[in-house]
């Protein structure tokens, strides 16, 4: 995959959304994709959406988020913590999501688990964000498909009893949602999303 490509409007894009890209896609990698990100929501859906991901493309995820927020309460934790068994027959029959019971499963178990996270930290913000690598600890630009810090992150949320939190599925959170910057060099999102990150007031744990 390219670095950069260079789409129909004539300007340079990160190779991964480009170049025969849709619209919507070419729309998340503008305004959404590494920018910071603070809201307990917002984190909690995205990592739920990248265990969805596992074995997909985002793109294709990407597509149906619209449906994933409608089926699971704009993902909104204390009411997808009380999703029963009832729920899963529910979301397993939505043919608007990835009818993976064990995905379904997981997003759930993990609802319960960001409360326990919530209520420890005082908000899933300030423990993402507390992952956030030191200078020394980037990694080359879009090349690595993880790194030690998302490993860590991976292990420490195992234990918690996360599931569907690999390695890669963390790197990939850690990416979008604004950690690090992994827009390419030349980019037209990435001094934007270094801008943004500057102006970040980051999280932090509750005493």
């Amino acid at each position: 995959m390219n670095m950069l490509e260079t789409g129909p409007d004539g300007l340079c894009r990160c190779g991964w959304c480009m170049p025969d890209a849709p619209e919507f896609y070419r729309r998340y990698h503008d305004e959404e994709w590494g920018f910071p990100v603070g809201c307990d929501t917002r984190l909690f859906e995205k990592i739920c959406l990248e265990g969805f991901q596992s074995g997909l493309s985002w793109r294709t995820i990407l597509a149906k988020r619209k449906n994933f927020r409608a089926a699971f309460a704009g993902f909104d934790i204390d009411t997808v913590a009380r999703f029963d068994t009832h729920d899963v027959e529910r979301l397993v029959q939505d043919a608007g999501i990835i009818r993976h019971r064990g995905k379904i499963e997981a997003a759930i178990n993990n609802a319960g688990r960001a409360l326990e996270m919530r209520a420890e930290f005082g908000s899933l913000a300030a423990f993402f964000w507390s992952y956030e690598p030191r200078e020394e600890e980037l990694m080359e630009l879009m090349v690595a498909p993880s790194s030690p810090v998302s490993v860590r992150l991976s292990k420490d949320l195992r234990k918690r009893g996360w599931k569907f939190v690999g390695p890669t599925t963390a790197y990939a959170f850690m990416q979008a949602m604004g950690l690090i910057n992994d827009h390419a060099q030349g980019c037209i999102t990435r001094e934007a999303v270094a801008r943004a990150r500057a102006e970040f007031v980051r999280p932090s744990r509750v005493a």
